[in-house]
């Protein structure tokens, strides 16, 4: 019965045998044309013979022994995406899949294009039907496996099986002609198979019947690289069953030694996760510090470049040193605060200005000593809308003492006076000193004078006005003893 005759055939009360989507696109439009409602309709297809493989019954003929039929009218519109939709949705194995997608074809020309989308019952399962499919072809791809024939056998040269539950052959058949060449092979399923012979693709009928008809001499060999590349170690059977479904392990090669594998894994091949013969071996401890373990990598050259610590991600921007080039006093502060980081310069917010006062009390003159910190990026917390100070971690202080020692050889200080413990321990080098210890109390340091004082916002921390006035005393003589160490012989 030809397609363009549908209607005529549904009139007297015959049902529409499909095989294949183009047969059915054409007898939906000559349906369609005709204004032949989906109830109407009895739709089967080759191989249905149980009372479940079609649409429900159509109605009774109209006295006269046939359904009488509206006069023919142009045939409707169906946007470009619907049909595609409708074609992969074709390819889903179901009983009454012609039934229903001339029924969502129906609903629409009569404009209820709601049928479309994910939220109409009619389109969750027309997504339902499409996504089946696709996930199918992406199945097919992922775990097709190919045998190689031998060359006595002739073409094809690679043969595979697969048990698709949806019929998407035609679609994955295309995918590997454009991916192997003018090689040849051949794709078997239950119900068909399709072959490449270098430049045309032939389908035909089924031509095996199980993976057990294929023979691969090289299938040894994959084997032999599967078990040694497996690591017992790190074997997860709930992640591995949930990438690969079941279904495909009978039909792969390794899923033949892969239960032997999980086994030995678990009878205790996982504590080493390595051959017998290696894991046996105790080998030898070689001691190494872990900063030499360390592999050498190129250093920043800016300081703006610096990539050394994260503390960078969070900063507006990294704070360099200022001050003369050959200043013989070198003050070493912890971090910049809140109005360095905008503004790029060190010790211009409220602790400068402390500090500019602790210069004039000790008659030190600013412009004369050079002033950096420890750390050259700002790290904080917020507190509202607020950036609050946080001590820098002993890992960033390590991390930023590249930039120090780069400034120190610049330089060429006398003396330094490091302002706060995190100053102190940077420029030691050592986190075995305390600020109390070694308050007022120079230190010979490579080469050089060490001064401890405060740091200027811890005045501006304690509430006590005694102890301020006391902290402030202790800056003061910690910068005069910096100028009576110039002039002081190395002990």
């Amino acid at each position: 019965m030809s397609a363009a005759a549908a209607a005529s055939a549904v009139a007297a009360g015959q049902p529409l045998l499909v095989a294949s989507f183009a047969e059915w696109r054409e007898a939906a439009r000559d349906l369609l044309v005709h204004a032949v409602p989906p109830e109407l309709v009895t739709w089967t297809q080759p191989g249905a013979t149980d009372l479940f493989s079609g649409a429900p019954a159509p109605a009774e003929p109209a006295p006269g022994g046939a359904i009488r039929l509206d006069q023919a009218r142009p045939a409707p519109h169906v946007p470009r995406a619907l049909m595609d939709m409708l074609q992969a949705a074709a390819c889903c194995r179901m009983p009454d899949r012609w039934a229903f997608l001339y029924r969502v074809i129906w609903r629409w020309t009569l404009g209820e294009h709601d049928v479309q989308s994910a939220a109409d019952a009619d389109g969750a399962r027309l997504h339902s039907m499409v996504k089946a499919v696709h996930r199918e072809e992406h199945d097919m791809h992922a775990y097709i496996r190919f045998r190689e024939r031998p060359e006595a056998a002739g073409p094809p040269r690679f043969v595979a099986w697969f048990e698709p539950r949806h019929d998407v052959l035609p679609q994955v058949a295309q995918h590997f002609v454009s991916r192997m060449g003018k090689v040849s092979w051949m794709i078997a399923t239950p119900d068909a198979s399709v072959l490449w012979d270098g430049t045309t693709l032939h389908n035909t009928g089924p031509l095996m019947r199980s993976a057990a008809e294929l023979d691969d001499a090289g299938e040894a060999l994959w084997l032999t690289y599967y078990r040694s590349i497996f690591n017992p170690a790190r074997l997860n059977t709930q992640v591995m069953q949930s990438h690969i479904p079941s279904r495909f392990w009978k039909n792969l090669p390794e899923g033949a030694i892969v239960p032997q594998m999980v086994t030995d894994a678990a009878l205790g091949a996982r504590r080493t996760g390595q051959a017998q013969a290696v894991g046996a071996k105790t080998g030898a401890i070689i001691p190494i510090a872990p900063a030499a373990a360390q592999p050498e990598r190129q250093q920043p050259s800016k300081l703006d470049e610096c990539r050394r610590c994260e503390l960078w991600q969070y900063a507006t921007q990294a704070v360099p040193g200022e001050g003369p080039a050959t200043s013989p006093i070198m003050l070493v502060g912890e971090q910049p605060g809140d109005q360095e980081d905008l503004a790029g310069h060190a010790f211009v917010g409220p602790a400068g200005k402390l500090l500019d006062s602790v210069f004039a009390a000790a008659g030190v003159a600013r412009r004369e000593v050079y002033l950096t910190n420890a750390v050259k990026h700002f790290k904080w917390e917020p507190r509202g809308k607020r950036r609050l100070h946080k001590t820098p971690a002993q890992r960033e202080v390590e991390a930023c003492h590249y930039w120090l020692d780069k400034e120190l050889a610049a330089v060429q200080p006398k003396v330094i006076v490091a302002l706060g413990s995190t100053a102190l321990k940077s420029v030691l080098g050592t986190g075995n000193v305390t600020l109390k210890d070694t308050l007022g109390k120079p230190i010979r340091h490579d080469g050089r004078w060490v001064v401890t004082v405060y740091h200027p916002s811890y005045i501006l921390r304690v509430p006590d006005e005694g102890a301020k006035q006391q902290a402030f005393k202790v800056m003061v003589d910690g910068l005069k003893l910096a100028q009576e160490l110039l002039e002081r012989p190395p002990e």
